[in-house]
Parts: structure tokens; C-alpha cells; sequence
């Protein structure tokens, strides 16, 4: 069979980030081109009455920290679409901003992804609502428990999104 024989391409580690200001979900995982592999995933929290420019800043410490241990050689963040909320789109808009910033400094490949894609890419579907895909995450990544809160289950999705689309850069919006 041809597939048998088809070279294995190169494994990829990619960090992915589910931007937000009180909880901003983080995963970093191994990609050889077949399966994903969870090598750390968990959830970055702020205290809301911190100033936003602390709570910035301890996430962007903290992401930073994690680039540092698990040296991922991309990032993908999920991009913030839309919002019923704008003042909290804003404060999603500003920690997906310092990631990307922080990536790029740390000489990452860096790539957003709107909501839409990584439910089609997760699930088959752009409607697909959170538990939906933490269960699709979980089957997909082979993990005895559902990734929780869905911030963790969702930089687990975005992290799979760009390793299936990484080489599709017109299926990416660029950071």
C-alpha cells in the first residue's frame, strides 16, 4: 500500500493559546505529521481586580516561562471573532496581541485561527459548541478525561488546527 511506505514528516512542537484575560488555556503539543501528542496543557488565571496591565503581564511571564521549558517551534492563537461583549473582546484582542508579540520575539511562527476554523477542523463542524469539541479533543488526543475548563480543551483544538493547516497558509490568517 502506498501509504505504508510514505515518509513520515518531520514532528512539529506547537503551543497553542486560547486568549483571554481571566483565563487564557495554553497547550503545547507534539504534531508527526499522523497523531498529536499532549506534552503540557493548563490555564493561565489572572485575578480580576489586578489592573489590566498586570494581568497582562503575568500572562505574557507566563507564556513566556512555557516557551522557554518546552521550546515549541510554532504558536497558534485562536482569534477573536466576535463578541457579544466589547469590552471584553477587547481584553481577549490585547492577550491575543502580547502572544503573538511574544512568539514572534521568541523567533516563533505564528498563526491565528478564527473560532469557525478549529470547530470544522476539530469537529466537522463551525457549530459545534464546547462540549462537542472537548469530547472530540479528547478522543483525538487519546486522554482518559475531558480537558477542562474549555479554555484547555480549546488550546488543545487550536493547536491541532495548525498542525492539520500549517502548511495551507491561505487557510490561516497570519499573525
Amino acid at each position: 500500500m502506498l501509504w505504508e511506505n510514505a515518509p513520515v514528516p518531520e514532528s512539529v512542537r506547537i503551543l497553542g493559546i486560547d486568549p483571554g484575560l481571566n483565563k487564557c488555556g495554553y497547550a503545547v503539543i507534539d504534531y508527526n505529521g499522523r497523531s498529536p501528542k499532549p506534552v503540557e496543557y493548563g490555564l493561565i488565571r489572572t485575578k480580576p481586580k489586578t489592573p489590566i496591565a498586570g494581568r497582562l503581564h503575568e500572562i505574557i511571564v507566563e507564556l513566556g516561562r512555557i516557551i522557554d521549558e518546552f521550546k515549541p517551534d510554532e504558536c497558534a492563537v485562536e482569534r477573536v471573532y466576535f463578541h457579544r461583549n466589547v469590552s471584553t473582546a477587547i481584553d481577549v484582542a490585547m492577550v491575543m496581541g502580547a502572544a503573538i508579540v511574544l512568539a514572534c520575539e521568541k523567533g516563533l511562527v505564528a498563526r491565528q485561527y478564527a473560532p469557525l476554523q478549529v470547530k470544522r477542523a476539530i469537529v466537522g463542524t463551525g457549530r459545534a459548541d464546547k462540549n462537542q469539541v472537548q469530547r472530540m479533543v479528547m478522543a483525538l488526543y487519546r486522554l482518559e478525561s475531558m480537558p477542562k475548563p474549555p479554555d484547555v480543551a480549546d488550546a488543545l483544538a487550536v493547536a491541532l488546527t495548525h498542525a492539520h493547516l500549517r502548511n495551507s497558509p491561505e487557510n490561516a490568517a497570519v499573525g
